[in-house]
């Protein structure tokens, strides 16, 4: 069976952002419970490292924006039962971990996120060795910008799982 994790960004969410849904309705497991703000990686890596290792089971993971660089820097140190991850809009920092990821890896990127240039999308894709979805014009892909329910994610989801 896979296990699939939420890796927060740098807020909270909002009740009505897309992951806090599929934290309810899918019942997925957050790795670590959005903490806020400051983002400190090295916490927020040990963390997801604990989630990881409490169970062998295989586990897919679901980060977004500031989450995505978490991943990024728990691969860097960690090697573990990882199959996959959706990254979702990454926000651009200048130092963020470039080394490819050692799983399957699926990179939303907004035309118009205020946080990061399509452009600089495509590159963190390309570094960390993922595929690029480009999602269009849906700004950080969060509350703000609209997303509630997010039913292409879902089904970006789905095809990531059953590769």
């Amino acid at each position: 069976m896979t296990r699939f994790l939420l890796v927060p960004g740098r807020g909270v969410p909002f009740g009505n952002h897309w992951s806090r849904q599929w934290a309810r309705r899918r019942g997925f497991t957050w790795a670590p419970e959005p903490p806020g703000t400051p983002v400190m990686f090295a916490d927020r890596v040990a963390a997801l490292q604990s989630v990881l290792v409490s169970s062998e089971e295989p586990a897919v993971l679901v980060a977004h924006s500031a989450g995505c660089l978490t991943v990024a820097h728990w691969a860097r140190e960690h090697a573990g039962p990882v199959v996959a991850a959706l990254l979702v809009t990454p926000p651009l920092v200048e130092d963020a971990p470039r080394e490819r990821l050692p799983f399957r890896s699926l990179l939303v990127v907004s035309r118009d996120d205020p946080q990061c240039s399509f452009e600089d999308g495509v590159a963190y894709a390309t570094a960390w060795g993922g595929e690029v979805i480009d999602a269009g014009p849906v700004g950080h892909l969060d509350s703000s910008s609209g997303f509630g329910p997010w039913p292409d994610g879902e089904k970006l989801l789905a095809r990531l799982a059953a590769e």
